[in-house]
């Protein structure tokens, strides 16, 4: 799996870990959200067993081995220069257009 980040959603992400440690999850959450689930990208401190890593540079991304399949190998995530939120597409499909950080360290 290759995620693409632009300048800015790199610089978005920064903002996001600030001075602590900590990698980015990919996560598609059902908590509340009725039969539909939402795509959430978590900051966590570690990852849990059952998180693979999908890809290392410039950050460290993770997705639950459980939810690989919910995403394409290639995609996209962009930010939005004028809302706290990142849009998550792939040539064949968007994934999520507004996708909220979720700081659980």
């Amino acid at each position: 799996m290759f995620i693409q980040l632009n300048s800015q959603t790199i610089e978005k992400l920064e903002k996001c870990l600030g001075e602590r440690p900590g990698y980015f999850k990919l996560f598609f959450d059902t908590e509340g959200c009725g039969c539909n689930g939402v795509i959430v990208i978590q900051v966590i401190s570690e990852p849990h067993a059952t998180d693979i890593e999908v890809q290392k540079e410039p950050f460290t991304f993770f997705v639950d081995r459980q939810q690989e399949s919910l995403f394409d190998e290639q995609m996209q995530l962009e930010a939005d220069e004028n809302y706290p939120s990142f849009k998550l597409s792939s040539d064949s499909s968007l994934l999520g257009s507004n996708i909220r950080v979720k700081d659980i360290r």
